[in-house]
């Protein structure tokens, strides 16, 4: 493939014009909901007061609670972390440790039980990716960079870098791939999920400011209640503790050029911190060069990012908090008339009280104003020549409130830590969409507007359970309550006609039961379980709102479901401080009742659709997942981690013939390969293998896409005082493999390399 050139200069000013574009400043994102910023002993002080006392009661009736409706399920089920509970923290499983500061980065985690602990000690599997790995990784985006996880994959093969968040949804564990998330992503406790699609904006979220990613490939439903239901993955920001300086400056073939810098200084009580990322890029071409026409070129995309967080210690137990951040992202798919833009503002507020008797009090309030665009283009077969199909415009907004309580620590029968908690999220949005049908009459379609409100909200409670240091139980229990209301659609045809369909309002609930085993029977060997109940609740975008890749239309279904899953994981985990060396495995057991999927539909629609969203039926997704990180010596790590998942579907009411089908987009094999050298006196270096196996574009498998492995490398060596030089090199054997087969056949990125300089840690 011809690889554009080294060419024009960086194009800054009109990424930065693009901010002007972003009106109406919103409210979302705050960070304390899960970072707790105090230390384990702070949290674990065992008291008895009388309010302790009376929550004691509360135990035996969760631990009931949550065995009762686990048992009575179909097939039990995995899921996630508890707590301390007193242990000094150890070293977390992370990917790799080429210094001390690699282990204290994974060392403690949050996302597992809502509160910070040792992730050596948590019943669920977690992956860390602490901030030096995240620094040398060879990947632009980070969405490429959490897929180095085999466990973690978007809907496409394609990067944000050239591909729109519609396409870009994450599942772990090949739990039934889409363009809506089946996993929550969370910045410092905080959804980052759209609220309108449950899409990830993954070039939203710069990397300069992260002090690690979490991730929790077992359902999370009993703590996060929808949208956590094949995990959790979690953005941990770096802590402000003095005056920090860090920049990136890099420019590449492709003509992709990133600026990205972050400074945090304090103040006495009072900790802030500021950060901000340009990226410009003319992309590549996408369509395969047997299908390639006239109208098709190269990808060109650009984005700005720029999010400020302020602390302030009030008093020595209350810390407030506050953060806002602007967005604004425009792509062209890779044809004149093939857009998509994002703008989008939030705002989040937060306090945090410790209390020597009542435990540990969070409080979050956050929300967003938001805007997605999207123009597609019908296009001949021989892509000669390309007409505007449609334009959409679809605005949307959120705004939610979590209140979350951990208790001192107590005694009975052991060591108890309770976390209790509640949350409520409003969501709203409307797909404005301007139709151009190829042979206009009076009666032609041409405005369609769609959209509603979901109201949803739950209460959970948590029992970590600590007999002896060698064993440790939890058990978690929520219950989520939504109420889809206010949908409607508008259709307007050319002569004026107007037809209006208001659909009923909708209101389900959900109790969502976990259950977590930890046993250490030896200090180097830790043996895991646990069994949940999870669910996510479609989108309004699923409900509401038609969608078009290629040349597929996908009409909407006001009439969908709940998704439901029952699930299980059972794993080993063994570390050898002598050798260097963690190894572990882990096996999982997934059925998913009624999963949203795109089916192909035996006739289109009146208005082209070939394709609809049903609740299909039931798939089952089973598989292991191993991991081997050994330090080799002093200066060199290797990590190898795969992933084997084996997702079919095992029930279709009305489509029996996709009984025994591969879930789309889903491959059994993926796996990582990663060795790293590192000598501060000589040089930082990076090899890594990322292997995909072959999958299939859709649900009737009549569309493969073969496997595919690509190489990719980054060095890095300190000039002088804190500056390094830096370069990159994605798919280094410019390896060409598909990454789409929806009506055109498209591409998954070439070679990119890259080069800059970095500053790091200044002062």
């Amino acid at each position: 493939m011809t690889q554009p050139g080294l060419g024009r200069a960086f194009s800054i000013g009109r990424t930065v014009a693009a901010f002007g574009d972003i009106i109406r400043p919103t409210t979302r994102n705050q960070g304390v909901g899960l970072l707790e910023r105090v230390s384990m002993p702070d949290l674990l002080v065992t008291h008895r007061s009388p309010r302790v006392r009376r929550i004691r009661a509360l135990a035996p009736l969760l631990w009931a609670l949550a065995s009762s409706t686990v048992m009575a399920a179909p097939a039990p089920g995995p899921q996630e972390v508890p707590d301390t509970n007193g242990q000094p923290p150890t070293d977390a499983p992370t990917r790799e440790r080429t210094e001390a500061a690699d282990a204290d980065a994974g060392r403690t985690v949050v996302t597992g039980s809502r509160r910070p602990r040792p992730a050596r000690d948590v019943p669920a599997t977690t992956t860390v990716l602490p901030r030096p790995e995240i620094d040398r990784s060879p990947t632009l985006t980070q969405d490429s960079l959490v897929r180095t996880v085999p466990s973690a994959a978007t809907f496409r093969r394609t990067p944000s870098l050239v591909s729109d968040p519609t396409a870009q949804g994450l599942n772990l564990r090949g739990l039934a791939p889409s363009g809506v998330a089946r996993s929550l992503v969370l910045l410092d406790g905080i959804p980052v999920n759209d609220p309108f699609g449950g899409w990830i904006f993954w070039r939203s979220l710069p990397r300069l400011g992260l002090e690690r990613i979490e991730v929790v490939p077992s359902g999370g439903s009993a703590l996060y209640g929808s949208g956590a239901l094949g995990g959790v993955v979690q953005l941990v920001s770096r802590d402000i503790t003095g005056t920090q300086l860090d920049a990136d400056a890099t420019y590449g073939n492709a003509q992709t050029g990133m600026l990205a810098a972050r400074g945090a200084e304090m103040w006495g009580p009072v900790r802030a911190s500021l950060e901000a990322e340009l990226l410009d890029s003319d992309g590549y071409p996408i369509v395969s060069a047997a299908q390639r026409g006239a109208i098709d070129a190269d990808t060109p995309s650009r984005h700005a990012v720029l999010n400020g967080r302020v602390e302030v210690d009030a008093t020595d137990a209350l810390t407030l908090s506050a953060r806002a951040g602007l967005f604004r992202e425009d792509q062209n798919g890779g044809t004149r008339l093939t857009t998509a833009r994002v703008a989008l503002a939030h705002f989040g507020a937060g306090a945090r009280l410790r209390t020597a008797d009542s435990g540990t009090f969070t409080l979050d309030l956050f929300g967003r104003v938001q805007r997605f665009e999207q123009d597609r283009a019908r296009i001949p077969q021989d892509r000669s020549s390309e007409a505007l199909a449609a334009s959409q415009d679809v605005p949307a907004n959120d705004q939610g409130a979590s209140l979350v309580w951990t208790s001192p620590s107590w005694t009975a029968l052991g060591t108890h830590v309770l976390t209790a908690g509640l949350d409520a999220r409003r969501m709203a949005g409307t797909s404005r969409e301007q139709l151009f049908p190829p042979a206009p009459s009076e009666t032609s379609l041409r405005l369609r507007d769609t959209g509603g409100t979901q109201l949803s909200g739950g209460v959970f409670i948590e029992d970590l359970y600590t007999p002896s240091p060698t064993l440790e139980l939890s058990a978690a229990l929520r219950m989520d309550v939504w109420r889809n209301q206010d949908g409607e659609q508008r259709l307007q045809r050319a002569n004026g006609a107007v037809d209006t369909t208001r659909f009923d309002d909708r209101t389900e609930q959900q109790l969502s039961p976990r259950l977590g085993l930890r046993v250490r029977p030896l200090e180097g060997l830790t043996l895991r379980a646990s069994a949940y109940r999870a669910f996510r609740a479609p989108t309004l975008n699923e409900l509401y709102r038609p969608f078009q890749v290629g040349t597929l239309l996908t009409a909407a279904n006001a009439h969908l479901g709940a998704e439901r899953l029952w699930g299980a994981e059972a794993g080993v985990e063994a570390e050898s401080s002598s050798l260097g060396l963690t190894t572990r495995v882990t096996g999982f057991w997934n059925v998913l009742d009624d999963p949203i999927t795109n089916v192909t539909l035996e006739q289109p629609l009146p208005d082209g659709a070939s394709r609809q969203r049903e609740n299909l039926g039931q798939a089952r997704v089973r598989g292991v997942e191993a991991s081997v990180d050994w330090k080799l010596a002093r200066q060199w790590t290797a990590l190898l981690a795969y992933t084997f998942v084996d997702p079919v579907v095992t029930r279709s009411p009305g489509q029996p013939g996709l009984v025994g089908k591969q879930l789309a987009q889903d491959p059994r094999h993926r796996g990582t390969a990663i060795l790293t050298f590192h000598d501060p006196d000589i040089v930082t270096a990076t090899v890594q293998l990322r292997v995909t196996g072959a999958q299939f574009e859709d649900d009737l498998n009549e569309r493969p896409m073969g496997g595919y492995a690509v190489v990719d490398v980054s060095a890095s060596r300190r000039l002088f005082w804190k500056l390094h030089v830096f370069g990159a090199v994605e798919n280094l054997f410019d390896r060409e493999y598909l990454a789409g087969r929806a009506g055109v056949d498209t591409l998954g990125p070439p070679l990119l390399a890259r080069i800059g300089l970095r500053l790091r840690d200044a002062p």
